[in-house]
């Protein structure tokens, strides 16, 4: 998969902006604040329908403006137009594939998959448990169409759940308890779904890490990454029985602080180093390596099971690194395919790998 080319108009600093890529490496060169990051957040819009800063439409608007426009050319098997169109005084945003709008997001998310890496993914071995399920949930998401319909309807069912879990902490009725029970029985089947197919997804994306991994580290070291999924409903366990049993152990819980309680919204990943937890023993070095091994994990994981080789985002990332790591993910970028990373400048990055084919942009809206 290819971006030939990303035209904005009014979007953040870009009034009028056109860029043509290569389809090898494109390092998009310019100062703090002139927009650099703004390419990358619009090219994960187009793959995503949702902005890796978690910003808003308004807040992505040009100053002044009242709508703003993303458009790109991919090539994907067939040549795709792809237009983005936001109005502020209509409140709407419109997604256009081959000037058909399309207004599901399950109908985008997968057909040009992304991975991004920027200095906020030190929360992913630093952070929270929610962190780390959003990773995980992004990955399978977008390699399984199931996964991410079973996602969407599991957490339209914890929002209605939550609700009714709210007017029983107040007031309690047979008519509201039976209806927990049916909310209850959906809450159960899709969260099964999701923990067996995390399960499946732990043991597939494994390997993957550790090659990543062994990519990333001094070869002076050896260290072996590892990941497990922490869920309340063991690898062994008849996953919807102790489903059923938890949430009945807990209910009087949930009805009195009114909130769920029970579910794989609650659980966890696990990253360790030589079997050490890396969130609680690994050095920063480790972290960094770590994360940066986890997205491109996910780059080869993501090319394999859709035969669709995604674009990769880097954000400002090797100002984070120091030299060796730097330069190993310099010569591993090779094996990617297009790529685009973002710098100040490259007087500082003399290892970079730039060849012929990858390409120089300067930004300046």
């Amino acid at each position: 998969m290819i971006l030939r080319s990303l035209d904005l108009k009014n979007f953040r600093l870009h009034s009028t902006t056109h860029l043509e890529f290569s389809p090898k490496l494109n390092f998009l060169i310019g100062g703090n604040g002139r927009g650099k990051t703004t390419v990358l957040e619009a090219i994960y819009l187009i793959c995503t329908t949702k902005s890796f800063r978690s910003a808003t439409d308004p807040e992505m608007l040009n100053f002044g403006s009242g709508t703003y426009e993303i458009s790109a050319s991919i090539d994907s098997f067939t040549d795709h137009k792809i237009r983005i169109f936001y109005s502020r005084e209509e409140s709407k945003r419109v997604y256009f594939k081959d000037a058909k709008p399309l207004s599901r997001s399950a109908d985008i998310i997968g057909r040009f998959p992304v991975v991004v890496l920027t200095p906020a993914d030190l929360e992913l071995t630093h952070g929270y448990p929610a962190d780390r399920r959003k990773f995980v949930d992004s990955v399978i998401s977008q390699s399984s169409e199931v996964y991410l319909s079973t996602l969407l309807d599991y957490n339209r069912t914890l929002k209605q759940r939550s609700s009714l879990l709210y007017k029983l902490k107040d007031f309690r009725s047979k008519i509201l308890l039976d209806e927990l029970e049916a909310w209850d029985e959906k809450l159960v089947n899709a969260g099964t779904v999701l923990i067996k197919m995390r399960r499946k997804f732990m043991d597939e994306f494994k390997d993957y890490l550790t090659e990543s991994y062994s990519h990333i580290i001094p070869t002076s070291r050896e260290e072996i990454p590892h990941i497990e999924y922490d869920s309340f409903a063991g690898e062994d366990d008849d996953t919807a029985k102790v489903f059923h049993a938890t949430i009945a152990h807990n209910k009087e819980n949930e009805i009195r602080r009114g909130t769920n309680l029970v579910g794989p919204h609650k659980d966890d990943f696990v990253f360790r180093i030589n079997g050490n937890s890396l969130r609680t023993y690994g050095s920063q070095g480790q972290h960094k390596s770590f994360q940066v091994a986890l997205k491109f994990a996910q780059f080869f994981y993501l090319k394999n099971i859709l035969k669709n080789t995604p674009f990769f985002l880097l954000d400002d990332v090797f100002g984070e690194l120091d030299k060796s790591r730097a330069i190993a993910i310099s010569n591993y970028l090779k094996e990617v395919g297009q790529a685009f990373i973002t710098l100040t400048d490259f007087s500082n990055y003399e290892f970079l790998k730039k060849d012929e084919n990858d390409s120089t942009i300067f930004i300046n809206p």
